[in-house]
């Protein structure tokens, strides 16, 4: 079976909708430790991938396509993502620019992945990918998960700043 560019960007399209619908959602009811947690470990079931030889790909690009997505790619995550304490619940103050950074990460995805498809497989390509986007979800789901840990600490049940999760404020 031979994807087309087409299926691609179809599949890319619904993805990213996906994703903002998602994350629309998520920002309308209280954060918990269940959904900062869960998703990353349920997309760690992707590696699972690798047992196939059709993905492997080696350690070095590996390691090099996560800390791309852990240092580079997962900052805009960061910078537009605040939690805050309204009452006896955590919330996610929602970011006008998370729309904008969805869009780019896709758009960026898109062109790169055209590029490698001319390198390697689909399937090393998808590897590659899948790392990327683990690395930027760990770094992004780890620092809610302190932001949040730091915003249900007993001294700030009293408390109401925002958390934010760029560690430079």
């Amino acid at each position: 079976m031979h994807i087309t560019t087409t299926d691609y960007a179809v599949a890319s399209l619904v993805g990213a909708v996906g994703v903002i619908i998602w994350r629309v959602r998520e920002g309308r009811s209280a954060v918990t430790l269940k959904k900062i947690l869960i998703p990353p470990a349920g997309m760690a079931t992707g590696f699972s991938m690798f047992a196939v030889p059709a993905f492997h790909i080696p350690w070095s690009w590996a390691i090099v396509s996560f800390l791309i997505g852990a240092i580079l790619l997962a900052w805009p995550l960061l910078a537009t993502t605040k939690l805050y304490r309204d009452g006896d619940v955590i919330m996610m103050k929602r970011s006008a620019a998370f729309l904008a950074v969805i869009v780019v990460l896709a758009a960026i995805r898109f062109f790169a992945r055209g590029y490698f498809d001319k390198l390697l497989t689909v399937e090393q390509t998808g590897a590659l990918f899948f790392i990327l986007a683990f690395g930027m979800i760990a770094r992004w789901r780890a620092a809610m998960f302190f932001a949040y840990r730091e915003l249900t600490r007993p001294q700030n049940a009293g408390s109401a700043p925002a958390a934010a999760l760029d560690p430079e404020t």
